[in-house]
C-alpha cells in the first residue's frame, strides 16, 4: 500500500515546523522527518489506526498523534492512499484550526 499523502497546506506545516526546529536542533528536526515518515507509511497500511475526534471534525478525518513529538497528523482514511489535510503542533486551537475541515 501507498504511503498517506500531504495536502499542500500540510506539507507547508510540516516543512515549518522542520524549518523552526532545524534553527535550535538539527538532529531532532531528522528524527521529526523520520517519525512523519514512518507514520505515513503506517496509515497507508492500516488507515483506521488513527482516532476519531468527532469534537474537532466528521468522520472520516481521524488524527493520528507523535508519539514522541508533540504534532497532530490531521487525515482522511476515506482516501487510496489517505490524505494528510494537516499537520499540526497539539498546543495550538485545534478547533478553529480545524473549523473547515
Amino acid at each position: 500500500m501507498k504511503p498517506a499523502i500531504f495536502s499542500s497546506l500540510a506539507r507547508e506545516e510540516f516543512l515549518e515546523a522542520i524549518r523552526w526546529i532545524t534553527k535550535d536542533n538539527p538532529m531532532a528536526a531528522q528524527a521529526l522527518k523520520n517519525a512523519v515518515h514512518q507514520a505515513t507509511r503506517n496509515l497507508g497500511e492500516h488507515p483506521f489506526s488513527g482516532r476519531e475526534r468527532t469534537d474537532l471534525a466528521s468522520p472520516p478525518v481521524r488524527f493520528l498523534p507523535l508519539a514522541v513529538f508533540p504534532y497532530v497528523i490531521v487525515y482522511d482514511a476515506s482516501m487510496k492512499p489517505p490524505l494528510v489535510l494537516r499537520f499540526l503542533h497539539g498546543a495550538r486551537d485545534l478547533p478553529e484550526l480545524l473549523r473547515e475541515v
